[in-house]
């Protein structure tokens, strides 16, 4: 299907993961986007592979979770190896139990992702403009224009807002003239998509003085994904094949590695770059254009699917006239310092993994294996590990539309919302506070006890003035619901009032249920606007 020239409230450069989150996004909003890609269409090839929780917590909230699941596999956990000599054994799965619904690192590949989120704009009939390029970008003060070229023949889109997800050589980035700072890693490395003769749920990872063998598990039976580094000797080789990489694989590996099929293979660079800015004016980066990290932890694509969950509700919100145009700001304010911080990270835990140094050789051989079979004993740690890797740790809590006015201190404003099941007293039914805040939209959630008057006059509040713009919800204390108010410490007959983001995020907390204060946070921080009728 070829474009024609028109009008759209927001044009997606990039069919990606975070470009097709972004526009599955934008459709819970009512909001049609142009989406394009310069691919001729979908890939099955990816080098992308896990899901972590917060993602599956995301696609949960879309409705898609167990489609998600049936077609994908989770990991039991890790084991190290130097050379056929297992070091160590680290399960993760359940280890994040009662974190959140999904406590496990799941292989769902990205060609996987695209498809799950291609199905969820088939069903609106939005269509994807593959093999169409954009050619020049240009904006002002209210609108963008694009020049976009499918073979041979040009046509000008205007927009109100642009989003480029187009990858690491996004032509919009270029176009903007944001500066990409990083480097390119010097090593060169090997994937192949593979079957064996065996089955497992361990991710198995080889760690020697020539470089390191992963093998991860795929959904499909007997499936690996064998990652490793190739020597310096394959430098300027041509044609490399799966079967050039088996002797230097089995070199690291110590036992032979027995391919039954190899499904795909390819050779490739890693970096390590970050845009400067995530935003110019009416455009804005997401997913790999703005960032691009070693794949160490499985943390780049769905960095990038957060992107877009950050930027697609602010966004929305203001096309819909909802929210103030300032909210936009806030999606570099977040995310910018998130993609830093993880580019740090796995920059340093992919350095040690990669150097040859006799020190770091020695780490990897003896001191790690002990350290981190040390560490796996305590529980508090193996949960940190989960959630810095999950990414269900990741807080805003600096964010500028945010607004904390409670004493507690394990959980603030800017914090994820807690996972946390609970018995809904109205309904009587079990259900948990991620599924409270299900729909689009703001959520305010009221705990401790109120009389009915006063429930009342907030329904009569909300009603008038916010609409379905914020939804409501109401726990009084009980038995059954006691874990909820202590996990954010609400003393006996005390109330809390919290509002959530559209993206599970905790925006308000306050020990109090002042409706000024509440309307003061909305209208003034986050800038929701009210109903026209009030």
């Amino acid at each position: 299907m070829k474009i024609s020239s028109q009008h759209t409230k927001v044009l997606i450069i990039g069919a990606g993961p975070s470009g097709l989150m972004m526009a599955a996004q934008l459709l819970r909003y009512g909001i049609e986007p142009v989406i394009i890609d310069n691919k001729l269409g979908p890939t099955d090839q990816s080098k992308a592979l896990a899901v972590q929780a917060r993602t599956l917590e995301i696609y949960r909230q879309m409705g898609l979770v167990d489609q998600v699941l049936k077609e994908g596999r989770p990991t039991t956990g890790l084991q190290f190896f130097n050379g056929d000599k297992l070091t160590g054994t680290f399960p993760v799965a359940d280890t994040g139990k009662g974190e959140t619904p999904y406590p496990y690192v799941f292989m769902y590949p990205q060609n996987k992702n695209e498809r799950v989120l291609l199905g969820e704009l088939t069903k609106s009939a939005i269509p994807v403009y593959w093999n169409t390029t954009l050619k020049q970008l240009t904006q002002n003060r209210t609108s963008v224009e694009a020049t976009l070229v499918s073979d041979d023949t040009e046509a000008i889109i205007t927009a109100d807002w642009v989003i480029g997800a187009d990858g690491a050589g996004s032509t919009v980035r270029k176009q903007l003239g944001i500066h990409f700072t990083g480097d390119t890693y010097a090593h060169l490395f090997y994937l192949a998509d593979i079957t064996t003769n065996h089955d497992d749920d361990y991710i198995k990872l080889h760690l020697t003085g020539d470089g390191f063998a992963g093998f991860f598990p795929t959904a499909e039976k007997n499936g690996y994904r064998l990652i490793g580094n190739l020597p310096p000797q394959f430098e300027h080789k041509e044609n490399i094949t799966i079967k050039d990489i088996i002797p230097f694989t089995e070199k690291i590996t110590q036992v032979p590695v027995v391919i039954t099929k190899c499904n795909w293979f390819t050779t490739y660079k890693l970096h390590h770059w970050m845009a400067d800015k995530f935003r110019s004016g009416r455009c804005f980066l997401i997913g790999d254009a703005a960032h691009i990290h070693s794949p160490v932890g499985g943390q780049g694509m769905n960095t990038g699917l957060q992107d877009a969950y950050n930027l697609a509700w602010k966004l929305a919100g203001v096309i819909n006239g909802k929210i103030q145009e300032g909210i936009l700001n806030t999606y570099a304010d977040e995310r910018m310092p998130i993609a830093r911080q993880l580019l740090q990270t796995t920059d340093r835990a992919f350095n040690i993994i990669m150097s040859q140094s006799f020190g770091a050789q020695l780490i990897k051989k003896f001191a790690l294996p002990k350290i981190l079979r040390f560490m796996w004993r305590n529980d508090a740690v193996k949960q940190g590990f989960f959630k810095r890797v999950s990414q269900i740790d990741i807080s805003y809590r600096h964010s500028p539309i945010n607004l904390h006015l409670s004493h507690a201190h394990k959980v603030k404003a800017g914090d994820r919302l807690p996972y946390l099941k609970l018995y809904d007293e109205k309904k009587q039914i079990e259900t948990d506070l991620h599924a409270w805040c299900s729909k689009p939209g703001f959520t305010m959630i009221i705990l401790g006890r109120l009389a009915e008057f006063d429930l009342l006059a907030f329904a009569r509040w909300i009603t008038h003035f916010y609409g379905a713009g914020l939804n409501f919800f109401y726990l009084p204390p009980s038995d059954r619901n006691q874990h909820v108010f202590d996990a954010f410490e609400i003393k006996t007959e005390h109330v809390k009032t919290l509002v959530i983001r559209p993206d599970n995020y905790i925006g308000f907390m306050s020990d109090t249920t002042d409706i000024d204060i509440i309307n003061n946070y909305m209208q003034n921080t986050t800038g929701l606007i009210r109903l026209k009728s009030s």
